[in-house]
This record gives structure tokens, C-alpha cells and sequence, in this order.
């Protein structure tokens, strides 16, 4: 590397499916400011080779919520978390349907499912499987992802018989700094389920969770692994520090380290989705544009227990960037923004009790 980095070799290293290297990489997440936009611009390019102007939208769905029996400390839902949130058991498929036609209104591409817990039991997988299958029967156009724990058996079969497309299990860090998040279970029975996703014909969706102490290092690390595990899609959650989390007390990281480590992952996997997931309003606040011209999707709507941006500021971001909303091209909603307010933008980040769509 020069004085002044190269991002532009970089981005054709990443055109030419070529991994840039770890060097490379610490330049890229040391980038100084007056890079960042060179940077970002590089790496833009790589994002639009991929995936034009679209913006994939991605609506998620509580389906089950607290009553983890694990102890991940960034997790409002696990055993060791005191936060004030909704708890509940499998919600019935009627209510699913009714949130994924709210998906479909917010032109969503994707409907994602979630489950609290280590795993699904066999009960919970008939009833995610009967919930998929009137989802699919009301809107065939719509892809369901389930998230649902570590799986067992023949459960992801029976998943992807039901009509689920993907399947997500993220690794959220490192295998070297995973010990220091969770211990009620290892790294490697998150890259397991992954494996067993992907052998069952479900297309693995395997994303990352930063701002919880980790090193530049572990960023690096996980940004490879997920490389080498060649999955299709990618979400970059930013810890938002819950109250009654052992993580409640941690700093952000800020918008421009934020920004430089969607760019790294970008640069590594530059033909997988990339989508900028829980925590992106608080952390990347005002940067937020400049990360779509770095990846490609993000969730619209609310996460599983704090409140997301109001979708009318997202249509106006992608709007006002020039892109446009996958499978709704030249059709963004010419809606006013909601007033942004405090807490993130938009009023984005607070917890909420009440169950999510």
C-alpha cells in the first residue's frame, strides 16, 4: 500500500472475485476521515456492479419473544437480561399473515421470522411450517427466511419443504471473541446450523453484530469466515445498548468506524447481499445514505424489541439517493419523513413492549 491507500485497486481486486488481503483490510478500517469518501465511493462501485440501484427491503417479524433460556449479553431476550420487553410464545399463523401483508405494503422483498431460544422444538417447527405455508399462500410472491436457533434433525428440511427460502444464523463476531458474548453454546454450533441450512437447499443468510468490545482484529476475522463460508446473505447489525443488558453500559462505536467496517465486508464479499440491519439509525445516524451506496438492503419497519426508523424516512433516503426499492423500480413512495427525534433517527433505537407488526 501507498501513503495515500489505493481503495480504487481494491474495488477491482473485488470485481475480479479476488480477496484483498489482511493488510488491506486494517487499511481499510484505519482509513483516516479525508478518506472516507474516496473510500466509500471505491467500494460503491463494487455495490452497484452487483446490484444496480436497487435497495432490497426486508421486513422482520417477532415471532417468538424473550424466554431464552442462553445467556448472549447483547440479547434483551436472554436469561441474564432484566429489560422491560413483551414476552410471548409462537404467535398463531393468522397473525403471521397479517404481518407479512404489512410487509408487502412496506414492499418488502423479504419477510423474516424470528424465534427466541436456543432451538426450535419439533412442535414449534410444524407450527413456523404452518405459518409459512398460509404466508406463502397469501403472498407467493413474498420470501420467507426463518430464524429460529440452532437446528436439529431433519428441521431444516422440513422448513424449506414448507416454502422457507433462507434461513438465518448469524456468527456476530469472531470465533476467538465469542466466548466473551455467550457460553451457553460455541461459535462452531452457529457455523453447524449454517452448514445444515445451506445442505438442506436453504440459502444461508449469516451476518455479523458489532460495538460489543471486540477488536479491529475480530472484525477482520469474521469478515473472512464469512467469506469462506460463501453465504448469500449478509446482515451487519450495531449493538444498541438495551437497558437491564450486560452490554447496556458500551460506548458506540461511531458512524465512521461503522461506515468503514460495511465497506471491509463489502470488499470481501462483494456478490452477497448486504444488508445494514439492527442498530443502523443509532449508529450510523446521519450516515445512513452513505451506507447504502455500500450495501444493499436494509430492514424496514421495526426489529425485534426496539423501534426502527418510520419507514417514510426510508423511502425519502432511497428516494433522495437516486436508487430505487427492489422489485418496485422507479415506484418509491413520495412520502414526507416523519420528524426526526431523539434516541436515534426517527425516534429509532427505544424499546418497545408491545409486539412488533
Amino acid at each position: 500500500m501507498t501513503d495515500r491507500p489505493n481503495w480504487e485497486a481494491l474495488a477491482e481486486r473485488a470485481l475480479a472475485g479476488e480477496a484483498i488481503t489482511p493488510d488491506q483490510a486494517r487499511a481499510v478500517l484505519a482509513a483516516p476521515d479525508e478518506e472516507l469518501l474516496p473510500l466509500v465511493a471505491a467500494v460503491g462501485r463494487v455495490r452497484r456492479a452487483h446490484f444496480g440501484t436497487a435497495v432490497k427491503l426486508n421486513f422482520l417479524l417477532n415471532l417468538k419473544s424473550g424466554l431464552c433460556p442462553e445467556d448472549c449479553h447483547y440479547c434483551s431476550q436472554s436469561s441474564l437480561s432484566t429489560a422491560d420487553i413483551a414476552r410471548y410464545p409462537m404467535r398463531p399463523a393468522g397473525e403471521v399473515v397479517a404481518a407479512a401483508g404489512r410487509a408487502v405494503d412496506l414492499k418488502a422483498a423479504r419477510f423474516c421470522m424470528v424465534a427466541s431460544g436456543r432451538g426450535p422444538t419439533d412442535r414449534e417447527v410444524d407450527q413456523a411450517c404452518e405459518a409459512v405455508a398460509a404466508v406463502r399462500s397469501a403472498h407467493p410472491g413474498l420470501e420467507v427466511c426463518a430464524c429460529l436457533g440452532l437446528l436439529k434433525g431433519d428441521q431444516a428440511e422440513r422448513l424449506r419443504a414448507a416454502g422457507v427460502f433462507a434461513y438465518n444464523h448469524n456468527l456476530n463476531t469472531s470465533e476467538r471473541f465469542y466466548p466473551e458474548i455467550c457460553a451457553t453454546h460455541t461459535y462452531r454450533d452457529r457455523v453447524e446450523t449454517v452448514e445444515r441450512a445451506r445442505a438442506a437447499g436453504l440459502s444461508p443468510c449469516c451476518g455479523a453484530l458489532f460495538g460489543m468490545g471486540e477488536e479491529l482484529e475480530d472484525v477482520i476475522a469474521l469478515s473472512y469466515a464469512l467469506r469462506a463460508l460463501r453465504v448469500d446473505s449478509i446482515p451487519v447489525n450495531f449493538l444498541i445498548p438495551i437497558p437491564g443488558t450486560p452490554l447496556a453500559g458500551r460506548a458506540p462505536l461511531g458512524p465512521r468506524t461503522a461506515l468503514k467496517i460495511l465497506c471491509l465486508f463489502r470488499l470481501l464479499n462483494p456478490a452477497a447481499e448486504l444488508r445494514i440491519a439492527g442498530g443502523r439509525e443509532v449508529q450510523l445516524r446521519w450516515l445512513q445514505p452513505l451506507g447504502l451506496e455500500v450495501a444493499n438492503s436494509i430492514f424496514v419497519g421495526d426489529y425485534l424489541t426496539t423501534t426502527g426508523q418510520p419507514p417514510p424516512a426510508d423511502f425519502a433516503m432511497i428516494r433522495d439517493l437516486g436508487l430505487s426499492i427492489l422489485g418496485h423500480e422507479g415506484a418509491v413512495p413520495d412520502e414526507a419523513p416523519a420528524p426526526w427525534g431523539e434516541g436515534g433517527l426517527g425516534g429509532a433505537g427505544r424499546l418497545t413492549r408491545r409486539p412488533n407488526a
